[in-house]
């Protein structure tokens, strides 16, 4: 089975670098408009298990759109790389080539629908070194020279000499082709006589060393393997099919026969228009029934519309109906058959219904056993049937064979569904490549982000594909691509620390630094000895801090503390949680001002504010007044606002962080010792409540 290793699409787009091959599942995440889809499309096109046909005005590149009309088997469409696995000793064995040097083939596809095949690894030189030939002219002169020739043939032996003399003598440059070689061996051959003595010690080795630069010349000038025809005809007909979805293509519950007779014979579609005609006839080849023969086979007689119709009418249209209905049935108990054998995560049922000019898809399964239509289902259930049918019905159930390319999919699934898809594509990878384009970080294993490629759009303006998931500078496009990797990172990292923690909700990541830096300072001079690791997730804001707990409730059904500030927000927040989720554990919802005793306080006011004020300083060292002199009691922040706004400094959006991981930082390296008793009797009250 062949394996895609590289696409490469000179006039649009390319996945590079070749040390860096896709696998067998690719994620090609990257931000909208990127050309993710545009690296799907062209390798459906390079070899369709059904459709897929090239359409000069949406396939032909807009600046050569003339030439390539005029002569479209002069350009080249799409190159793909394959591992040509084990049909690479079965060549072997033709050419003689070894099947270390065939492992990879690269086929490229013209626009007039020709192949050409290149085996990247045993190319043939088209030239010799020059070093090579004179060797062989050089140990020839000797051997001639150190026989002892015929009596007979002492003249011809000095016109051997004489001739490789001027052999020697032609021979320039570093390299010979094969026209140098051929006119070489014709000038040492205009010395051989027509008829040497049979008993000649001298003419066969002479004879030996025009064979060996014939043979010489002959390996050079072969076609290369790709351009045998055997080899050739072997490559291409073990090609795998492609098979390409997007979510267009979803079918709906409820479909109008004669729109789908009139669609399946337009040529003159839009792309979604096209993807669900795609889908439908698919789904029709399944039924094995023509969308018209369905829709003739439900029409009442044309008798009975103007009269009473005969009993033989009666019995066709009656006939017509039992006939089209058993196909339906034995349509609907395939695709549930195979659909539960493929799909491991629901015991679906469907049944199909041709009534009038309407045909509609029913579902049911064990939880809902009660049929609705399809359109009624998930969207993720959609998905899933319409992806099947075009995936069954276009390999020709020959899946072993067939490449998945899947565009955005599951885009409309949930988080934890999308999470299922992923590991469906484990399943289905055993016997399917799949490439599939995402902007999700659900559908990104951050357990195997050797399968992604970042994909963005290069300066030239072509599609690029690239396995360096590093940020890309100050292009948003780069930035965007690596967004969906950061994510699912994140949400790794996250579950994982959540695991056997206790959790307290916070406001910010500034919040974040503060705590942590007090939790580790306390753990290391023995003040406090918490059962289980401590963590912080920040809420993103006050407001958000019910959703959150709401969120880690669901994990072990223990709402988890909330620290919140006593500013405005804090307070309204507050008070929302102890009216609501926490009625019953207000307890839990703790307020900075309930360890600090101040109003308004908040998470900064815990640390020790003359090492803030000096931080500050260091920060914004262009002030005319230094913050630490105007510094009085009472909340920090604010003061740290008025002081800014009076010397001309504009604090940039999220000011605080910078400020905490500096604070943070310097906190750890001081020691707690050289931190004021009472600082550090506010913190061990505060961590006994998160014990609590």
């Amino acid at each position: 089975m062949f394996v895609v290793l590289l696409i490469s699409a000179p006039l649009s787009q390319k996945l590079e670098p070749p040390a860096n091959p896709v696998r067998f599942i690719t994620a090609l995440i990257g931000v909208n408009e990127s050309g993710k889809t545009n690296l799907l499309l062209p390798l459906w096109k390079f070899n369709p298990a059904r459709e897929g046909g090239l359409h000069p005005t949406s396939d032909y590149p807009k600046k050569i759109f003339g030439p390539i009309r005029t002569n479209p088997g002069a350009y080249k469409f799409i190159t793909v790389e394959f591992d040509a696995g084990s049909l690479a000793p079965r060549i072997a064995d033709i050419t003689g080539f070894p099947a270390s040097r065939l492992g990879t083939v690269q086929v490229s596809r013209f626009y007039d629908g020709s192949y050409t095949v290149d085996f990247p690894d045993a190319r043939i030189e088209r030239d010799v070194a020059a070093e090579k030939v004179t060797s062989l002219l050089q140990l020839l002169s000797k051997d001639i020279e150190g026989t002892e020739p015929l009596k007979s043939e002492e003249a011809q032996k000095a016109a051997y000499l004489d001739q490789i003399r001027k052999g020697l003598s032609s021979v320039s440059g570093d390299r010979l082709d094969g026209g140098a070689i051929e006119a070489l061996s014709e000038l040492l051959s205009a010395a051989i006589p027509e008829e040497p003595p049979k008993t000649s010690t001298i003419s066969p080795r002479y004879r030996q060393a025009v064979d060996a630069l014939d043979s010489i010349r002959e390996n050079i000038e072969q076609k290369d393997l790709g351009e045998q025809p055997t080899v050739k005809e072997i490559v291409v007909a073990n090609l795998p099919t492609f098979v390409y979805y997007s979510n267009y293509g979803n079918l709906d519950s409820e479909i109008y026969l004669p729109h789908v007779v009139e669609n399946l014979t337009r040529t003159d579609l839009g792309t979604k228009e096209e993807a669900k005609a795609r889908t439908l006839r698919v789904l029709f080849d399944f039924v094995q029934l023509k969308p018209a023969e369905v829709l003739e086979l439900g029409k009442e007689h044309e008798a009975s519309r103007g009269g009473r119709p005969t009993d033989d009418q009666i019995a066709e249209v009656a006939e017509n109906k039992r006939e089209r209905s058993i196909l339906l049935q034995s349509a609907s108990a395939s695709l549930t058959d195979e659909f539960r054998a493929w799909w491991k995560q629901g015991d679906y049922r469907f049944r199909f219904e041709a009534d009038g000019n309407f045909f509609r898809i029913w579902v049911a399964d064990d939880r809902r056993p009660q049929e609705i239509e399809l359109e009624s289902r998930s969207t993720g259930l959609q998905w899933f049937l319409s992806f099947y049918l075009v995936f069954l019905v276009e390999s020709a159930k020959e899946h072993q064979n067939a490449v998945l390319l899947l565009d955005e999919p599951g885009l409309s699934l949930h988080p934890l569904a999308q999470r299922d898809l992923s590991e469906f594509f484990d399943s289905l990878a055993s016997t399917n490549q799949i490439l599939y384009t995402t902007h999700s970080p659900f559908l990104v294993d951050a357990d195997r982000l050797d399968r992604v490629r970042k994909v963005y759009v290069d300066d030239d303006g072509t599609t690029k594909a690239t396995p360096d998931l590093r940020e890309g500078g100050n292009e948003k496009t780069k930035n965007g691509a690596s967004y969906a990797v950061h994510s699912a990172l994140n949400l790794t990292i996250a579950e994982s620390l959540m695991v056997g923690c206790k959790p307290v909700i916070i406001e910010g990541p500034s919040d974040q630094h503060y705590l942590t830096a007090m939790k580790i300072m306390l753990i290391h001079a023995g003040k406090i000895g918490p059962a289980r690791e401590l963590v912080f997730p920040p809420s993103g804001g006050a407001r958000n801090a019910k959703q959150i707990a709401s969120m880690l409730t669901g994990r072990d059904d223990d709402l988890p503390l909330v620290l919140l500030d006593d500013d405005r927000p804090g307070q309204q927040a507050a008070q929302e949680l102890k009216n609501g989720l926490y009625m019953e554990f207000k307890e839990k919802v703790l307020s900075v001002r309930d360890f600090t005793g101040m109003d308004g306080s908040e998470v900064e006011d815990l640390a020790p504010p003359d090492v803030i004020a000096r931080i500050v300083d260091r920060l914004y060292k262009d002030a005319e007044n230094d913050f630490e002199s105007c510094l009085k009691s009472g909340p920090i922040v604010p003061q740290i606002q008025s002081w800014a706004s009076r010397e001309g400094i504009e604090l940039e959006n999220g000011w605080k962080v910078p400020l905490a991981r500096r604070v943070k930082q310097h906190l750890l390296n001081q020691g707690i010792e050289k931190v004021d008793i009472a600082v550090q009797e506010m913190w061990i009250k505060l961590f006994e409540a998160f014990e609590k």
